[in-house]
């Protein structure tokens, strides 16, 4: 258990904290919670960079590190779901997609064969965690500001989650394009991995 792996792991106990401080209706968790994904965020960033620098790049690695990114970005979709910023059946599209794709690679890992995550499934990754990185500001900035006595409706809020529709609209349209170009791409593969 080298050292990147550990960071992943991390961002995976770190989910269900993250998810919990950011359901409380209450400003200073709001706050821890912001603090918790940045911060499994970029374990995200650091245990990549450190396996490639060191070379201890591993089998465990290069699965479980994509599976901790789906776990952080569903938990956070998920929250936003319950605290009414996102449509549920954009969010629902997204983890489908996400763990259809994690269950044929857990299959082919397990007759040996690792499917590599591909540059516009990193891309896709990075836009979930912008885009979550977003919403999370919004709901800091706003309850800060109505806890200082600002008019709670500075925000007009049918624009702000308007605009996070769309957000996350693009998203799923580009990770559900990742998950057909995996498909395609391993077509041959998955034949062999699903006799």
């Amino acid at each position: 258990m080298n050292l990147p792996n550990k960071l992943t792991i991390s961002r995976i106990l770190l989910s269900p904290i993250f998810m919990v401080l950011i359901l409380v209706d209450n400003l200073y968790s709001r706050y821890f919670a912001i603090l918790v994904f940045i911060f499994a965020a970029l374990t995200d960033l650091y245990d990549g960079y450190l396996a490639r620098k060191t070379g201890v790049i591993t089998g465990f690695g290069k699965f479980m590190d994509p599976l901790a990114d789906k776990i952080l970005t569903s938990t956070a979709f998920v929250s936003f779901v319950a605290l009414g910023y996102v449509k549920a059946w954009m969010i629902l599209t997204i983890i489908v997609r996400e763990f259809l794709i994690t269950g044929l690679r857990t299959l082919a890992a397990y007759k040996g064969i690792v499917i590599m995550p591909t540059l516009l499934a990193q891309w896709k990754t990075a836009s979930q965690m912008v885009i979550i990185f977003i919403i999370l500001l919004y709901t800091n900035l706003d309850m800060t500001l109505v806890s200082l006595g600002h008019n709670p409706g500075l925000f007009n809020r049918q624009l702000v989650l308007k605009a996070f529709d769309g957000m996350v609209f693009i998203s799923m349209v580009l990770t559900v394009g990742t998950g057909v170009d995996y498909l395609v791409k391993n077509t041959s593969l998955l034949k062999g991995v699903l006799r």
